[in-house]
């Protein structure tokens, strides 16, 4: 037990936690800086030039570039929940987070990272309908339902943030709490609580049961669909045009989960704090980043819609 703790109802905007980083080395904080800034500044541009490539093309007006647009618009947000205030530390040297800052980061990094988990699993059902019923596909996925699959998606991801935010809000915390993190991790700030946490891990292995292994279990079953029906297909060039068609979502899928059990599973062998945070850079950080050039180069209809949007500004 912590010998000075804050007690719930005694938490207000005056309590404020330490937010180690990355590294204690000052003299790696400005190559820090300089890294995360360009990062930063690739994801904001690249997202945004998706988004601006299928808005300005009619060509483009498809369900699956409707939930691309979506994914690019939520990796813009998940990466500013966590990466301007780290910046703002390392340029500034102060560590310090509020306990509101930290609430609202805990509530706004779960409401994004679900809503790209099941943003993910509904481009995967959007392939399924598109290749196993070609035919139906602009009837099952007009408009109406596909504002639907995003509202719901929106919502269920606001259900989880929130019952993270109550968690933590129900914690006690020792004065001068140090976070070995770069942001407030749920894990970390349970770990570091001075109240029976008992429950809230129970909790936290049913949520994500529900939260991530819901969605997963979709892409998984969608692409067992996608993959038996293809096989069925007697040509061979209608079935790499319809793999084709997969590629790029595929490979976000297995970054996007790839990183996301790399970090657990590093978290759960090694008992390095850092080496955690280290890790959990690739999918704040690194997946956003890398999101946008995935679906560009691998797109023939992306990338003659960016060179279209450029000539036109040129």
């Amino acid at each position: 037990m912590c010998p000075i703790c804050i007690e719930p109802q005694n938490r207000t905007g005056y309590s404020e936690f330490l937010l180690l980083g990355l590294s204690d080395d000052p003299e790696m904080q400005p190559l820090l800086f300089g890294l995360f800034l360009s990062m930063y500044l690739v994801i904001i541009l690249g997202n945004l030039l998706i988004i601006l490539a299928v808005t300005s093309d009619s060509h483009l007006h498809t369900p699956m570039y409707f939930f691309l647009c979506n994914l690019s618009l939520t990796d813009i947000s998940f990466s500013t929940t966590t990466v301007p205030k780290m910046l703002v530390n390392l340029q500034t040297s102060s560590k310090t987070i509020t306990y509101a800052g930290c609430l609202t980061q805990v509530t706004f990094v779960y409401l994004f990272g679900c809503l790209e988990s099941l943003l993910l699993a509904v481009m995967a059902y959007d392939r399924l309908v598109a290749i196993c019923q070609p035919l139906h596909y602009l009837v099952i996925m007009n408009p109406r339902p596909c504002g639907l699959l995003v509202l719901l998606s929106f919502f269920f991801s606001f259900l989880d943030s929130q019952l993270h935010y109550l968690m933590v809000s129900q914690l006690s915390f020792c004065e001068g709490v140090e976070i070995p993190h770069f942001f407030c991790d749920f894990s970390q700030l349970l770990n570091l609580a001075c109240s029976d946490t008992s429950t809230n891990n129970i909790l936290i292995y049913f949520i994500g049961a529900v939260f991530g292994g819901v969605p997963l279990s979709g892409i998984l079953f969608s692409y067992y669909k996608i993959v038996s029906s293809i096989l069925r297909v007697p040509s061979s060039g209608s079935k790499y045009k319809a793999f084709s068609t997969c590629g790029s979502h595929l490979s976000v899928v297995c970054l996007f989960y790839g990183t996301g059990l790399g970090v657990y599973l590093s978290s759960a062998v090694s008992s390095s704090q850092k080496k955690d945070a280290v890790a959990s850079v690739m999918y704040t950080v690194v997946t956003p980043m890398l999101n946008p050039f995935i679906y560009s180069l691998r797109n023939r209809d992306i990338k003659s819609a960016l060179w279209r949007m450029i000539r036109r500004i040129v």
